[in-house]
């Protein structure tokens, strides 16, 4: 029952601040907001003993809104500054879109045929921890190395749009 009245919490809370950090018009605002949900569904993974998953989650996705905050929020000249409104046809086509996806994923979560399974089909940690610094088949040193080099230069690319003098 515990378990089940923290899942409604963690779950209660990814709602409401998912839609803060889409609706909010302070950029300082919206990222914080984001942190929370990130945070929150880190929670979900724990609750259900995926605690690797979990503490991916924290460190690397809210880790990264973090560094996010730090690097490209904090660095912007006008961070006080409110986000412009989008024009009604924008705000509504997103709203279909949005209704539609919510239908179609109802749609697809209640035609699928669960079923429960006692197998485990997790991997401990250590075989998760070999296959990403395996360089053979299945291995995924390279993925890593280039997602690591892709953030860094979206990093580099951040900084320098900050830093940028506009003309206005």
């Amino acid at each position: 029952m515990g378990a089940q009245i923290m899942f409604y919490i963690l779950a209660i809370t990814i709602v409401v601040f998912s839609l803060l950090a889409v609706t909010s018009r302070k950029v300082m605002r919206a990222t914080m907001y984001l942190l929370f949900t990130l945070i929150a569904t880190g929670g979900i993974y724990f609750l259900i003993d995926y605690n690797f998953m979990g503490g991916v989650q924290l460190i690397v996705y809210a880790g990264g809104i973090v560094a996010l905050i730090v690097f490209a929020v904090m660095l912007t000249e006008k961070i006080d500054s409110k986000i412009a409104l989008p024009d009604k046809t924008r705000i509504i086509l997103a709203g279909l879109l949005s209704v539609v996806g919510s239908f179609v994923t109802i749609y697809i979560l209640l035609s699928h045929p669960f079923e429960e399974t006692t197998k485990d089909i997790g991997q401990s940690v250590s075989v998760i921890g070999e296959n990403l610094l395996n360089y053979g088949d299945g291995g995924y040193v390279l993925p890593f190395e280039v997602v690591s080099i892709l953030l860094l230069a979206s990093l580099i690319a951040a900084i320098v749009v900050a830093k940028r003098k506009f003309d206005n």
